[in-house]
């Protein structure tokens, strides 16, 4: 009783799905202003249950430690990302929407979250340490990806589309299973650091020791397998009631916006936000504690799950319906992703991050922002 009296806040995301499928038809009735607002406050409820679900995952996450916990992070947003755009394209969303939703996403993850940790994280620490291997591996990783998925797409023939489709399925599972392998089995190793045991005296510096710490659980949380089993229960109680709320929240959203001119590339970065606000938050944290590891751990290792995982799922859903996506990226999205991975490169290659470098990624996220409301 005492774990269900901490999870109140999930009576905010019930209570707007029972409001949402009792009153979805007397709001759409209501006009443009009524969709809007009410798609607003679902919006709202699905940020409140992804928090839900992403706090139990980091309270799984600090049981099985790095490079495990950080990969379950990641895998329960985009797990509520790929169920969010599923929904939306069955209700006739744009064909780009999938295309600017990954795009959106891998700018908010390595220019946003990043960024942003590491500007902060640097003014309050100044260098922050970290495995390098881990953000060359993710970063070439990412680059692959991208490519095969929303590069190359651009120069196959239309009429071939679901041969190259059922080929990129292929080639992303490919990846994502020897990458599995590695961050887990052999070379789990790249994805974790050996943070220093500091006395209250002691410096950042201290030379670190041989045992990878994790990052900090909150103190009020018990972690025996009663625990586990309530936190997995609550994770998957949250994936189908954002369900729920995403499939109300899609049609009020489109009927808010018709006829508005909003460019399609709003949907795309709300979509991506609902996904990536607890991830915000964890890093945020764990770069004001000095954990950077876990900062690039949780940007990189999402930017990389969104593409990987999403883009056959989607690419499934597009072959079985017969209706394919468009994934091949502008010209604009193709140097910002450009830009963006050469800056990775280049930062996240000494093993350190500072607040030049975080501020250069933030700048680079508010230039995405700028372009998307230039309808770039």
């Amino acid at each position: 009783m005492s774990r269900i009296r901490q999870e109140r806040l999930l009576l905010i995301p019930i209570i707007a799905a029972i409001l949402a499928l009792g009153l979805e038809h007397m709001v759409l009735e209501a006009g443009q202003i009524a969709s809007l607002i009410g798609a607003a406050g679902l919006i709202a409820a699905i940020v409140v249950g992804s928090m839900r679900v992403a706090h139990h995952a980091e309270i799984l996450a600090h049981k099985v430690g790095d490079p495990y916990g950080t990969m379950i992070l990641t895998l329960s947003a985009v797990a509520v990302e790929v169920l969010i755009l599923a929904i939306m394209m069955n209700n006739g969303a744009s064909p780009t929407l999938v295309r600017d939703t990954i795009y959106s996403a891998v700018m908010l993850d390595i220019n946003g979250i990043l960024g942003l940790a590491a500007l902060l994280g640097g003014l309050k620490h100044g260098e922050q340490p970290y495995n390098d291997d881990s953000g060359k591996t993710y970063g070439v990783m990412i680059l692959t990806a991208m490519g095969i998925s929303m590069i190359v797409p651009e120069f196959i023939p239309r009429d071939r589309w679901q041969y190259y489709s059922v080929f990129t399925i292929g080639a992303m599972i490919a990846l994502y299973a020897l990458f599995l392998r590695m961050q887990v089995g052999t070379h789990s190793y790249f994805f974790s650091y050996s943070y220093p045991t500091r006395m209250p005296d002691q410096s950042a510096q201290t030379a670190p020791q041989s045992v990878p710490t994790a990052e900090p659980q909150p103190k009020a949380e018990k972690h025996g397998n009663d625990s586990t089993l309530f936190s997995i229960a609550v994770i998957l109680f949250g994936v189908v009631l954002i369900g729920v709320l995403a499939e109300v929240m899609s049609v009020l959203m489109d009927a808010g916006l018709e006829g508005t001119g909003a460019p399609v590339a709003l949907t795309a970065i709300l979509v991506a936000s609902i996904s990536a606000a607890p991830e915000i938050l964890t890093a945020l944290r764990a770069a004001l504690r000095n954990r950077m590891q876990a900062v690039v751990n949780i940007a990189m290792g999402a930017s990389l799950s969104t593409v990987i995982l999403t883009v056959p799922v989607m690419e499934a859903i597009a072959l079985y319906t017969g209706q394919p996506f468009v994934m091949a990226m502008t010209p604009v999205q193709t140097t910002m992703v450009a830009i963006t991975l050469v800056a990775a490169a280049i930062n996240l290659n000494d093993g350190e991050t500072n607040a030049i470098e975080g501020m250069t990624h933030f700048v680079l996220f508010a230039t995405f922002i700028m372009l998307a409301f230039l309808g770039l």
